[in-house]
């Protein structure tokens, strides 16, 4: 019996949220290790109960963000304040998914890769990293997200 949902389920919010979660942390951890994201993919599948996980998107994540990650960090590297080497290894890794999302993922309305980010960044980076992502993910998405802030912005009541 397989502990993956299956990938016809319809969208939901939690287990984008979870998928993004596990995300996270297999780029973190391919970032540390270099391991092939295809045994940290695996290793993630078979240690973690993913009944609940958005699979098809942690897996576009986990497969996707390394294979652009010179675009990716081409992206948002105008927007540190410091070297990228002197980031704190989960910053890099929120970066690299916020970017991924905003540049790749316009499906996904770019408050939601921004709030999901600060989310986790509160959850697993240091004490003040969630204002750090807050921060270059928003001057990114003014960027790369230039129609839909200013949709928002004129059909918001005044």
């Amino acid at each position: 019996m397989s502990n993956i949902v299956s990938n016809k389920q319809e969208f939901n919010p939690a287990a984008r949220r979870k998928a993004r979660h596990y995300g996270m942390q297999a780029l973190y951890q391919w970032q540390m290790t270099k391991y092939a994201v295809k045994d940290i993919e695996l290793q993630f599948l078979a240690d973690y109960d993913f009944s609940q996980v958005d699979v098809e998107y942690f897996h576009d994540i986990v497969h996707h963000v390394p294979a652009n990650l010179e675009e990716l960090e081409a992206a948002f590297t105008p927007y540190l304040d410091r070297a990228m080497g002197d980031l704190d290894p989960i910053e890099l890794s929120l970066l690299r998914l916020g970017s991924y999302e905003l540049i790749k993922r316009i499906d996904i309305p770019y408050k939601v890769v921004i709030n999901e980010a600060v989310s986790l960044a509160k959850k697993f980076g240091a004490t003040d990293g969630h204002k750090y992502i807050n921060g270059v993910l928003d001057k990114l998405a003014a960027q790369v997200r230039t129609i839909e802030i200013k949709a928002q912005q004129h059909y918001q009541p005044q």
